[in-house]
């Protein structure tokens, strides 16, 4: 699978915008970091991208299954540590008021663990780069 995202930047500092196809999204840097905070931050972005992946995963999961789950709430909390180059992504879901066994839950859990953004964190990355010239 092949995603293609572009990041455009002006001089108002640090909004940027997003646009993946005909969608478009908004980010920013929190105030302290002179942005204006009108949107996601980078590391939001990438939190966002592992609940997002996790509770559509299990929504597919659910509903195939026929499972009465009328909702998911997935949090994820980033801890990074840019000195020793270390991340930890803390993972907390919920399944509002559905009554769910034991094995289900088990399930589950794996299942989330099979979300594409999961699995791409705990693989192997390489990030190319190359600069254009006009």
């Amino acid at each position: 699978m092949s995603v293609k995202v572009l990041a455009s930047i002006g001089t108002e500092k640090y909004y940027t915008e997003v646009t993946a196809g005909k969608n478009k999204i908004i980010t920013d840097e929190t105030l302290d970091k002179g942005g204006q905070d009108k949107g996601f931050n980078p590391f939001e972005l990438l939190a966002a991208s592992l609940a997002t992946c996790t509770a559509a995963t299990l929504r597919m999961y659910i509903d195939r299954k026929g499972w009465s789950v009328p909702e998911i709430d997935v949090e994820v909390e980033l801890e990074n540590y840019p000195q020793t180059k270390n991340a930890i992504f803390m993972r907390k879901i919920r399944y509002g008021e559905a009554i769910l066994e034991s094995e289900q839950l088990a399930r589950l859990h794996h299942i989330a663990d099979a979300c594409p953004v999961h699995k791409m964190l705990h693989g192997n990355m390489e990030i190319n780069t190359v600069f254009i010239e006009k």
